[in-house]
């Protein structure tokens, strides 16, 4: 696997960090997606049948029942995210779990999103109060997250709903903790299942005190001094 050449750019403008790393998807991992996208395809005339867990095939017009061609889906999912700060709301729990770990550790957000919305996907994260650092990429995740971690072999967690992402990030950074959350575990079942070496996660009450374990900073008071 290669690098996303603006991924990597952008990960060149992060300020140096040798903290326990958090390395966080966005969509149906920080803000919800699979919750409002069915309200705003509603909004433009279609209808979201989760048959399987694709949006291609799924998607239909309500006026006759046909299918949306691909290249419309794509239309779609492109306005949504040219407005998604109308939609897209913080998933439960998030944010405190986010501010907790990020006392103790450098967090990064890696959304696989085209890079033109990375602007857009700013000011909505800024707006809801998420200030983290926010990577775009259109490849693979797993070199960004070798990037990320740089050459110290600092603690490394990533969560993600998608398992294709978190075995890409498993194969270029094997011992890093690797965890699967969704917004809505009822699509659990139209997917296929986390490999085995990520561990399942349903929600941020779950996955705060595991991935604060992962990262060795459970148990530490952020203010105590040596």
């Amino acid at each position: 696997m290669s690098d996303d050449p603006e991924t990597l750019r952008q990960i060149e403008e992060l300020a140096a960090d040798d903290r326990p790393l958090l390395i966080l998807d966005v969509d149906d991992v920080i803000l919800d997606f699979i919750k409002p996208f069915p309200r705003y395809l509603k909004s433009k005339g279609f209808d979201l049948r989760l048959d399987s867990f694709a949006l291609h095939g799924n998607i239909f017009h309500v006026e006759n029942g046909n299918v949306a061609e691909i290249e419309h889906v794509r239309t779609l999912v492109d306005d949504f995210f040219h407005g998604q700060a109308d939609w897209q709301t913080v998933t439960d729990g998030a944010a405190d779990a986010m501010a907790q770990i990020a006392r103790r550790a450098e967090i990064v957000l890696l959304t696989a999103m085209p890079h033109r919305f990375r602007d857009a996907r700013r000011r909505h994260l800024d707006a809801l109060g998420l200030p983290y650092p926010l990577l775009t990429t259109e490849m693979a995740k797993g070199p960004a997250v070798a990037r990320l971690r740089g050459e110290t072999p600092r603690p490394v967690a990533f969560v993600d709903d998608q398992p294709r992402n978190l075995i890409s990030a498993h194969e270029s950074v094997p011992d890093a903790a690797l965890f699967h959350l969704m917004a809505d575990n009822s699509l659990r079942e139209l997917m296929p299942p986390p490999p085995d070496f990520a561990t399942i996660v349903h929600d941020w009450a779950e996955a705060l005190p595991m991935i604060e374990r992962a990262l060795g900073i459970d148990g530490h008071d952020a203010t105590a001094s040596a």
